[in-house]
């Protein structure tokens, strides 16, 4: 008789230990080592004015707490999908994400800025609706990834245009972050997440500009 390869289930108490390790390791201001390296590694570091370089400063901690929220949403949507596969492609996304993650935090730190004061509001928000959205169904937790990362990348086109112009550093990670949340999009309605209707869509961005608001400045 063949032995079973498949992974235990963790207790409902291993869960809480993994989700907290995650939460800790997500907002200690230290994000986990990327698995690929910063696209603005060999872009040129232009002078930046002062007020240039706290404006990208901001610009760039917005952008680090929505992957802040990335990270939540996507670790409480794996902990309730009923469907494996789903769990394992939330899980997948979220490890994917620390590379923006890591990205950002290194841009704020060389702008001499900080990452923002509001994260762990954040992040404690986005697991309750990631979580939520698992319990619900899958379709709904995946639809809900497609209609955030839409909004995602349209902050990020946004920052793109509101980035000085010689601050080549930032726009080369934000460039590449905007490719693959456009990835993650396609891949959630092609894993049969539901598409969003237009009003909700209308009041998440919303939510996210309030978010965006406060976060460039605390």
């Amino acid at each position: 008789m063949s032995q079973s390869t498949s992974k235990p289930t963790l207790s409902v108490f291993d869960q809480f230990v993994v989700q907290a390790d995650q939460a800790l390791r997500t907002l200690a201001g230290s994000a986990p080592a990327p698995q690929r390296g910063s696209p603005g590694k060999h872009a040129s570091e232009s002078e930046l004015s002062e007020q240039e370089r706290r404006h990208a400063a901001g610009l760039m901690r917005v952008n680090h707490s929505g992957e802040v929220c990335a990270q939540a949403l996507y670790q409480g949507q794996a902990l309730t999908a009923k469907l494996p596969e789903v769990g394992q492609q939330m899980a997948e996304a979220a490890a994917e994400e620390i590379d923006h993650l890591a990205w950002c935090e290194e841009r704020i730190s060389q702008l001499d800025g900080r990452t923002s004061l509001l994260n762990p509001l954040w992040y404690a928000a986005s697991f309750g609706i990631g979580a939520a959205a698992g319990l619900i169904s899958d379709k709904l937790s995946l639809g809900f990834v497609a209609a955030t990362e839409e909004q995602v990348c349209n902050h990020l086109q946004a920052h793109l245009d509101k980035l000085p112009e010689n601050d080549h550093k930032s726009r080369a990670v934000i460039e590449q972050m905007l490719v693959d949340e456009k990835h993650h999009a396609e891949s959630a309605l092609d894993a049969g997440g539901h598409p969003f209707p237009r009003p909700v869509k209308k009041l998440m961005t919303l939510v996210s500009g309030a978010m965006t608001a406060s976060s460039y400045r605390l």
